[in-house]
């Protein structure tokens, strides 16, 4: 007989191998910040994957954050996964995170290549703007 014990926890979208719970799940629920920009780029594909628009929305730097996403805009994509080629770090507060996300839009694929920037005030990460790919 089965138990919920024998239930694998859900794995986090972001592709750490991680579940969720102990992945970008506390970061979604407000439990914790990302500690470094590349976990702040992480949670916020997860958040994509989850439409959790106002956890995108938080992590926005007031400065370029727009004032929706409408992630039920249909056709909705599909994501599909998410490679993280590169994260450095300017200094204590910049980095640049680069990335690779997959996702199908009504059963035609895509990928979103982007160098994102990301700055940490006061000492939580946010997301600031990119530059995406050709």
């Amino acid at each position: 007989m089965a138990t919920a014990r024998d239930t694998p926890a859900p794995a986090c979208p972001c592709g750490s191998g991680k579940p969720l719970a102990a992945c970008c799940g506390p970061c979604l629920a407000g439990e914790a910040t990302a500690p470094t920009a590349e976990a702040l780029m992480r949670s916020r594909y997860t958040a994509y994957v989850l439409g959790d628009e106002p956890y995108l929305l938080a992590t926005w730097h007031p400065a370029t954050r727009p004032t929706a996403l409408q992630l039920d805009a249909e056709p909705r994509p599909r994501w599909l996964g998410l490679a993280v080629k590169r994260h450095e770090a300017q200094d204590a507060d910049h980095a640049l995170v680069e990335f690779v996300a997959r996702y199908k839009v009504n059963g035609r694929a895509f990928k979103l290549h982007e160098t994102s920037r990301f700055v940490r005030e006061d000492g939580r990460w946010f997301y600031l703007d990119g530059d995406v790919a050709g």
